[in-house]
């Protein structure tokens, strides 16, 4: 796997030896897979220091929903329900916070309030002012693949070829980023698992995610809890038994075993602790040698 070092703040990023785990913190009341469990500022710093200590590399703290389908709040509710918490959070653990955001003014107020990374679910096309943000403060960006909105991104998705068509548009979100005047060091791109995809198009998008590394730049997978991985374990349930939660948990363990065998450099997870020791046995198994 190729090696990268990526400057967040103070942090600085060494990626390619062993996958990094981003800790997910939802400051929502509405998020698919936790909706409203940290949607309080306590609990949500309580469960940011939780992730910490159970290894996380990195906390991604989110206060918009971008489920299918979903709403999007205010700028002012957005920054309302992070910034107290980014504050918080970055006096409170030792490893660099990525601000999930699509607007400029709400990751400029989280980096100020201590964050280091911004992570833009629209590949800095919602805001024009993001690219200009990030060049100006150096600070790393994700940039991810979607289709359309979160409000219309799963009404019937099609691709030619769903990762040439996924990698064509990343390298080109990359240049973009470059031409505006971002580090192409400090980009890191990723696949957009469950933003205007089919099951099959999410499933084949991990199956090759290694044809991602021909962009160059680092490759995170957040496929954490999402919907193809309900849909999979609905499909082959029993009709007389719903699977539960815990199954959905080791679905996505699964899929992070997947990833780290295809060179994935950072999984977006919301169970850090699990996560971590996937990443370890597989690391172990592929370093195996007689």
């Amino acid at each position: 796997m190729r090696k990268f070092i990526v400057e967040a703040g103070r942090f600085r990023l060494e990626m390619g030896t062993r996958p990094l785990v981003m800790g997910i913190v939802n400051v929502t009341p509405d998020s698919f897979s936790d909706g409203g469990q940290f949607f309080d500022a306590d609990k949500a710093v309580a469960h940011g220091v939780e992730l910490a200590a159970q290894g996380a590399d990195i906390l991604d703290i989110g206060g918009e929903s971008t489920r299918p389908f979903s709403e999007s709040v205010s700028r002012q509710e957005e920054a309302r329900r992070v910034i107290p918490v980014i504050e918080r959070l970055s006096r409170l653990v030792n490893i660099p916070i990525s601000i999930d955001t699509q607007r400029a003014d709400t990751a400029k107020k989280a980096l100020e309030a201590g964050a280091a990374i911004i992570n833009d679910v629209s590949a800095l096309r919602t805001d024009p002012d993001m690219a200009p943000l990030a060049a100006a403060t150096g600070a790393p960006v994700i940039l991810m693949h979607m289709l359309g909105s979160p409000k219309t991104m799963q009404e019937n998705p099609m691709y030619d070829n769903v990762v040439n068509d996924v990698r064509d548009f990343l390298a080109g979100a990359v240049e973009r980023a470059v031409a505006a005047g971002i580090r192409r060091g400090q980009i890191i791109v990723d696949p957009g698992i469950g933003f205007g995809k089919t099951v099959m198009h999410n499933l084949l998008l991990i199956k090759n995610l290694d044809a991602l590394h021909r962009i160059g730049v680092p490759v995170l997978l957040g496929h954490s809890r999402k919907s193809f991985i309900r849909k999979i374990l609905a499909q082959n349930a029993s009709p007389d038994k719903a699977f539960a939660d815990s199954a959905v948990e080791m679905g996505t363990q699964a899929v992070t075993a997947w990833a780290v065998m295809k060179g994935a450099h950072i999984v977006r997870v919301h169970t850090v602790d699990a996560a971590r020791a996937v990443v370890d046995i597989t690391l172990a198994l592929q370093a195996a040698e007689v």
